[in-house]
């Protein structure tokens, strides 16, 4: 029953929404994530320097940056990847570059029209995500509520107990470590942490995401130009599986190329999450900015989640598999192992683990201050309605930790097939009110005028 609900919410009906709504903020924007590149790459990765100067604000732009790609860059990077080419075929990778492109221009309407009807709790705390302009922007609060409900169950789902359990899994079977002993230290270590607030969790994914994701790419250049003279066969096999031939009399081409196209798609979705809404929420704490540039920093976030880093995964696994990764017999985080350790030997393992380990503990930190946002404005609209008192006391006191930090340590010695396909599910319902709200505030997204600076705007 569960199975086939996951189906049914995570069917091409979904996927047509994802793409179908990149594809008309692609058009109105112009094409903004090509033609402007030059101007959301200069506000972004060449604004840095600049952005670590500013004494404004707790948390600074490239913080919630790292925050951001530290929710997005996870386990997806790895074994999604791999899932995808198994089961899509090499073409997949082309898809996920496709929802990727248009993913940027979804990426940047969100994050926008969060930092422009952000507003400051009683605490002084920022509260900003699609709660915020469904209730303020589209005027219909109960969707703003379940929406923040939504995003609860996916915290306490797909941010912490699924990340928790890959790296206590990938733990156990590389250095043979107790998962209760896992689950002990990693949720003493996250508790330490989400203490702190965002900007601990700023503090940390800053330092953290930089390092770990650079060592990722240079040992994935290593493995990919060690095969430079098999680059131009790995192109070739990507398009033609992504544009088999589909005639009329030949069902299993045309079959190939939804699979290829489905698979790409998703995990693309699954990896960047763009049109999930969650961007928005994570670039709530930034300072000293605008909303324009905060819809470019999600640009640029889904750009290297998905452009580069996925792309890096699958051809280190095209290159060592020629092309064909499911004659390799294996699939997942075993398949990105595999290939890893075909050209660099023991050492591939250990960079594989420890990718694994380091990107699941950045987006359990990162989907606490998620789920505790989403739990914040999920209690004060409940107050304002004189409901559910109980659930507000939860919601706004110390409960909301101890149940995410209870479901970290869970994840860690539990089995989790349930909970994987529980957690897509909220997760695919979650991108439905977003959705609506991306298209009815349409008129409210704008954009940058190339070769002006923000002073000038």
């Amino acid at each position: 029953m569960i199975h086939r609900i996951h189906e049914l919410v995570w069917g091409p009906w979904l996927l047509v929404l994802f793409l179908g709504m990149g594809i008309i903020y692609t058009v109105k924007s112009g094409f903004f994530q090509i033609r402007g590149l030059s101007c959301w790459w200069k506000e972004t990765i060449g604004s840095i320097r600049e952005d670590e100067d500013g004494k404004s604000g707790e948390v600074t732009r490239f913080q919630t940056a790292c925050t951001a790609l530290a929710a997005t860059i996870g386990t997806g990077n790895i074994v999604g990847v791999a899932t995808a080419l198994t089961a899509g075929g090499p073409g997949a990778i082309f898809w996920m570059w496709v929802s990727a492109a248009i993913g940027m221009m979804t990426g940047y309407a969100e994050t926008m029209l969060g930092i422009r009807y952000r507003y400051k709790d009683r605490n002084g705390t920022w509260i900003c995500g699609p709660m915020v302009y469904l209730e303020k922007g589209m005027k219909i609060p109960v969707l703003g509520m379940i929406y923040s409900f939504l995003c609860i169950m996916v915290s306490l789902g797909m941010g912490s107990m699924v990340q928790s359990n890959s790296i206590a899994e990938t733990l156990e079977y590389a250095f043979d470590v107790n998962p209760v002993s896992v689950g002990i230290l990693l949720t003493g270590v996250v508790f330490l942490v989400v203490l702190g607030g965002i900007g601990r969790i700023a503090f940390v994914s800053e330092r953290l995401i930089p390092v770990s994701a650079g060592l990722y790419m240079i040992f994935s250049m290593v493995v990919i130009m060690s095969c430079w003279d098999i680059i131009p066969h790995i192109f070739r096999c990507i398009f033609e599986d992504a544009f088999k031939p589909v005639s009329f009399f030949s069902g299993a081409a045309g079959y190939g190329v939804s699979k290829s196209m489905q698979y790409g798609i998703s995990r693309g979705v699954f990896s960047n999450e763009a049109g999930l809404g969650s961007l928005a929420v994570l670039h709530g704490a930034a300072e000293d900015t605008t909303p324009q540039q905060q819809g470019m920093w999600a640009m640029f976030e889904i750009f290297f989640d998905t452009i580069l880093i996925c792309t890096m995964t699958a051809f280190v696994i095209l290159c060592m598999t020629d092309g064909n990764p499911a004659a390799s017999g294996y699939d997942g985080a075993a398949l990105t192992a595999y290939s890893f350790s075909k050209r660099l030997g023991g050492l591939g393992q250990y960079v594989v683990s420890g990718a694994m380990v380091v990107f699941a503990f950045a987006t359990i930190i990162a989907w606490y201050y998620l789920g505790r946002q989403a739990a914040v404005y999920l209690a004060e609209s409940l107050k304002k309605r004189h409901i559910l008192y109980f659930l507000q006391r939860i919601l706004r006191g110390k409960v909301y930790t101890l149940l995410y930090l209870g479901a970290v340590f869970a994840g860690c010695i539990a089995k989790l097939e349930t909970v994987w396909e529980f957690s897509d599910i909220w997760n695919g319902l979650m991108a439905l009110p977003n959705i609506l709200a991306l298209i009815f505030l349409m008129k409210e997204v704008t954009y940058p005028k190339q070769g002006l600076s923000f002073e000038e705007k």
